[in-house]
């Protein structure tokens, strides 16, 4: 999940780096949205090797820190941060430090497609988010893509049969999509104070510091072993592939969207984004062996598909 760009391209200033081809700029969206999902797929893969949780957020976050620390030196942006905002900054960074954790922990206890289906509800709740705080109601009709989406999140966790009695999962399960909701929430509220209290900070520097405080924050939570277990190195040779795939995978997709935003006119094209879902349903089942039925794979599409529209619907 990348944040979104708000700016569309006919707002663009004169000395704009020119657009790719909308097709060239597809593919590439294409190829991060994959390599995003393999970084999950790997990232299972390390858990059930012995991997602890604040270990993949450490190598991920310090992965995503190195490729930022780059950009900001060689295009020598002020590292200053204004008065005042020092604090939201910390705050933002440490909803990204929860995003993290609890979308692994999901992944880590369910199968990956379903935990990040759950996690990429977070439109529905940024938009009652910013409902709440003051901002514009939801239209009638973006409440009904928002049922719609709900609908198909149920579908695609198999509610119906599980709570019909059809179909049984554990307690660790329930705790997955617990997880997952609450790393969409956390999203969601990062979201906010980026677009309402951090939208002034360039935002290469906005995101090394908040990639400082989550490499810093999971050194913090690992001297303090808050999380038992949560440096915990992989037990066998699929898991230290299953991590080094993790920081590979996670750093060309960071690197590649990071280089090559201010070109892909994302207002337009950030939609393509949403089949990262659909590649880890196919790289979960080839790498993991994890199945799921036609019904949720039905349901999968209809959450993609709402997503889709509804983006598309604010990016007009």
């Amino acid at each position: 999940m990348s944040s979104p760009v708000s700016s569309p391209a006919n707002q663009r200033s004169p000395d704009a780096p020119q657009l790719f081809p909308r097709h060239v700029a597809v593919m590439i969206l294409a190829v991060v949205a994959c390599c995003f999902a393999g970084n999950h797929v790997a990232a299972r893969l390390a858990f059930e090797n012995g991997t602890g949780l604040l270990l993949a957020v450490l190598c991920r976050s310090g992965v995503a820190l190195s490729i930022l620390m780059a950009i900001v030196f060689f295009k020598r942006h002020s590292i200053r941060l204004p008065r005042g905002l020092g604090r939201w900054q910390l705050v933002l960074g440490l909803l990204i430090a929860i995003q993290s954790l609890c979308l692994y922990s999901a992944v880590a206890r369910m199968p990956v497609a379903l935990a990040l289906l759950t996690g990429n509800t977070f439109p529905i709740i940024l938009a009652l988010l910013t409902w709440g705080l003051g901002g514009p109601r939801p239209t009638l009709r973006a409440a009904g893509l928002m049922l719609f989406i709900l609908s198909g999140l149920v579908l695609a966790l198999d509610l119906p049969a599980i709570l019909g009695g059809e179909a049984e999962v554990n307690a660790s399960w329930w705790l997955g999509i617990g997880f997952a909701l609450m790393a969409a929430t956390a999203l969601s509220l990062a979201f906010w104070i980026t677009d309402h209290k951090l939208a002034g900070i360039n935002g290469p520097v906005r995101s090394m510091f908040t990639m400082v405080v989550v490499f810093i924050a999971m050194i913090i939570a690992g001297i303090g072993d808050v999380l038992p277990g949560g440096m915990a190195t992989p037990n066998a040779p699929s898991g230290w592939m299953g991590l080094a795939a993790l920081m590979v995978l996670y750093g060309i997709a960071f690197s590649m969207l990071f280089i090559t935003v201010p070109r892909l006119d994302m207002a337009r094209n950030a939609s393509v984004m949403n089949m990262e879902p659909i590649a880890t349903l196919l790289f979960g089942w080839v790498v993991l062996g994890q199945m799921i039925s036609p019904i949720q794979m039905l349901g999968g599409l209809v959450v993609v598909s709402g997503i889709v529209i509804l983006t598309l619907r604010k990016g007009a």
